[in-house]
């Protein structure tokens, strides 16, 4: 994925994701109520994800169905990259040093990575 999402596109993300197509009514009802958000400010971010080519659009009689063109694994993915690579030099290590170093880490955590690291070397 060529261009960043926003914080507020990342939320409408969110909805698709977990079920599309939507109309950009139908978002508008699952994004988190905290944020708020009228319908027009739904169909302000769907415009700017439509204009970044990580959502299509079709016609639905007088109505748009949504959809991502991303998936979410893959945005994931790609989000974590830049974060390791900004921050730690593209390396894995320094981030889980710092995150231990301040006490980030549970016990859960830890037998989390201790798994996925005996898996991996198997």
């Amino acid at each position: 994925m060529a261009e960043r999402i926003s914080d507020a596109e990342h939320a409408v993300m969110e909805v698709l994701w977990e079920e599309s197509p939507l109309t950009a009514q139908d978002v508008a009802e699952r994004v988190p109520a905290d944020r708020a958000w009228s319908a027009n400010t739904v169909k302000t971010l769907l415009g700017r994800l439509l204009a970044k080519n990580v959502i299509a659009h079709q016609e639905d009689g007088r109505r748009y169905l949504y959809r991502p063109l991303v998936a979410r694994e893959d945005y994931v993915a790609g989000e974590s990259k830049r974060l390791i690579e900004r921050l730690f030099g593209g390396r894995l290590t320094p981030l889980v040093a710092n995150l231990a170093e301040r006490d980030q880490l549970t016990a859960q955590d830890i037998a989390e990575i201790e798994a996925l690291l005996k898996e991996l070397k198997a």
